[in-house]
């Protein structure tokens, strides 16, 4: 069992206090390292914290020079975790500068740079859209040209639905790139038709030990675009239903194309009408926004800890036995300032309460979020029921019922 591992980012964003807290629960002697003074971590993050390095995360010759000291004069690090994705290539380079396992930059790259990841699942024989890298308006059009039309835009590096847009003719192209001149390098893909799926797994030296598979209502790219919209995913409980097989199949051969090893893993893809698999992207890293609550919730698990014990001990012991569909609802308020009322929690309550686990909203007077730079938006509740229809109608009434003010 690794007895020293370096976390990066321990309090950021607000799933990584439970990761901390499961590697120490496994044993783990856990030093964090973020920029942030230790005393702003959140208290779960803090009590499962054995020492903690303060660092200019932005600075990648400085934190190497701060943590190579500490790993020679003050504790060996037997492990580097990071499960935040602007850190994942800093995490790698640390792996590879202390001579620790896990995967190293160029192995990362792949899991962070569209195009290249697609490039080696092209090779493998594995459906990705159509696709190109640009760095140039011009490149962006002559993408465009071999793409076709309609097309999707987003950052080569990106992560989620943000600044990602469909294009439907060269006049939204022209104007999408003006909205995207802060972004240095895009991938332009061909826009599939169909449903919005992920396959997420917990693996252990190459083995899938745990995994899920979730869709999106409505898809990722029209909730970014309608603030009326209440975004849901949803986690299945039959995830060997045979209609399934061929995203299972998929995500499992880009697993072995990429050559992933030890940790979590979030692909989405996508299932066209006639059933067709097509690969989206995929990250070295769990699913955010809540979703690892979400399939916590579905199988009464803590993945936090599974996880944990697997890049520790190359093993998972959680017990799954999957007992519920579960769906997240993220709410987002009508008018702007600050939250005025709620209206309709109490009857929800009432109605749906033994299958509402989680109930998460922003307090009357707390400004609102600002929806298109965070999806948890003005705040969520947690549904789940054994049945799938069902878990879907509670969590319609729960986006359609559940109102949030601000002014």
């Amino acid at each position: 069992m690794s007895r020293n591992v370096l976390m990066l980012s321990p309090g950021f964003p607000p799933e990584m206090p439970f990761f901390t807290r499961g590697l120490s629960r496994v044993g783990a002697r856990v030093i964090g390292l973020g920029d942030q003074p230790v005393g702003s971590l959140a208290p779960v993050a803090r009590e499962h914290l054995a020492d903690y390095i303060q660092a200019p995360i932005a600075d990648e010759r400085a934190v190497l020079a701060q943590v190579r000291q500490y790993h020679t004069t003050r504790a060996r690090f037997d492990r580097v975790e990071c499960n935040w994705e602007p850190l994942m290539v800093l995490a790698a380079r640390l792996r590879e500068s202390l001579g620790v396992p896990g995967m190293g930059v160029e192995q990362t790259i792949l899991f962070r740079d569209k195009e290249q990841m697609k490039q080696v699942l092209d090779a493998a024989g594995i459906r990705t859209p159509r696709h190109a890298s640009a760095k140039s308006v011009g490149a962006v059009l002559e993408a465009a040209a071999y793409v076709g039309y309609p097309l999707i835009l987003k950052p080569i590096a990106g992560a989620g639905s943000k600044d990602t847009y469909r294009v439907e003719s060269r006049h939204e192209l022209d104007l999408t790139l003006r909205r995207m001149g802060h972004v240095e390098e895009v991938s332009v893909e061909e826009f599939i038709e169909g449903e919005d799926w992920t396959f997420d797994t917990v693996c252990a030296g190459g083995r899938i030990e745990f995994f899920n598979l979730c869709f999106y209502r409505p898809r990722a790219l029209l909730a970014r675009q309608h603030q009326w919209i209440s975004p849901q995913t949803i986690a299945i409980r039959n995830v060997d239903q045979p209609d399934l097989e061929p995203g299972r199949t998929m995500g499992r051969a880009v697993l072995k194309a990429l050559g992933f090893q030890t940790g979590f893993t979030h692909m989405e893809w996508y299932r066209k009408p006639d059933g067709e698999a097509v690969f989206g992207e995929i990250a070295a890293r769990p699913p955010g926004a809540h979703t690892v609550d979400l399939m916590n919730f579905a199988c009464d698990i803590d993945l936090y800890q599974g996880w944990a014990e697997a890049v520790c001990n190359g093993s998972f012991t959680q017990r799954v036995e999957r007992k519920y569909n579960s769906a997240w609802i993220f709410k987002r308020a009508q008018g702007s300032g600050r939250i005025q009322r709620v209206e309709g929690l109490g009857p929800l309550m009432a109605e749906f309460g033994e299958w509402i686990v989680w109930v998460d909203l922003l307090p009357v007077g707390a400004p609102r979020r600002d929806w298109i730079q965070t999806l948890i938006s003005d705040g969520m509740l947690i549904v789940r029921h054994p049945d799938l229809s069902r878990c879907m109608e509670i969590a319609d009434a729960v986006g359609t019922r559940l109102q949030i003010w601000a002014g």
